[in-house]
């Protein structure tokens, strides 16, 4: 169940860096486009400014990375967090942090605890069907006298039987409570 999880949110946290990435592609292209339509002017102007100047080699990687598509952005980014060793950082939404909620499936899955083993106990007697209530005991109990059983059923409450089916505890539960017992089943 927690490969699933794990595996799933893999998934949806990689869909979410690829929007990332496109949404990044997206807007370099509109600078690059802006920058390719403006005049000559504004590109004489924007080089006069004071910039320290950037070798060859970083400018072609640059112009390379601006060119990817958005499998390639991707590809790039695997193989730079393998080669530097860093981890998988979350992207900050615009809004700021928000906790990943559980899934309702995953919820439901947790909640849904099936239970296996049952505990049947003797919660109190009829005091006219006692007799009958000890000679059932008798029978259902293990290695058990006449005597045990009386101190069984006076001592109640008690566990009759643990780690039991669903179906054998209704038996049990139905049996008790013709001769006068009341069970609860835990």
């Amino acid at each position: 169940m927690n490969i699933m999880n794990t595996l799933r949110s893999t998934y949806q946290r990689s869909i979410h860096q690829i929007r990332q990435f496109h949404k990044c592609i997206i807007q370099q292209t509109e600078v690059t486009a802006a920058a390719t339509a403006s005049t000559v002017s504004v590109s004489e102007s924007v080089s006069t400014e004071n910039h320290p100047a950037v070798s060859s080699k970083i400018e072609m990687i640059a112009n390379q990375i601006v060119n990817l598509n958005l499998i390639e952005v991707a590809q790039l980014s695997d193989l730079l967090k393998k080669k530097l060793n860093l981890p998988d950082a979350t992207i900050m939404p615009m809004g700021g942090f928000i906790a990943n909620a559980p899934s309702a499936e995953t919820e439901e899955e947790e909640s849904q605890v099936v239970q296996t083993a049952f505990t049947v106990k003797l919660i109190g007697f009829d005091e006219k069907q006692k007799i009958a209530l000890i000679k059932e005991l008798k029978g259902i109990l293990p290695d058990c006298n006449l005597v045990q059983a009386k101190k069984f059923v006076e001592s109640a409450p008690g566990v009759i039987k643990a780690d039991i089916a669903k179906d054998e505890a209704e038996k049990l539960k139905e049996t008790i409570t013709k001769v006068g017992g009341t069970v609860e089943i835990v």
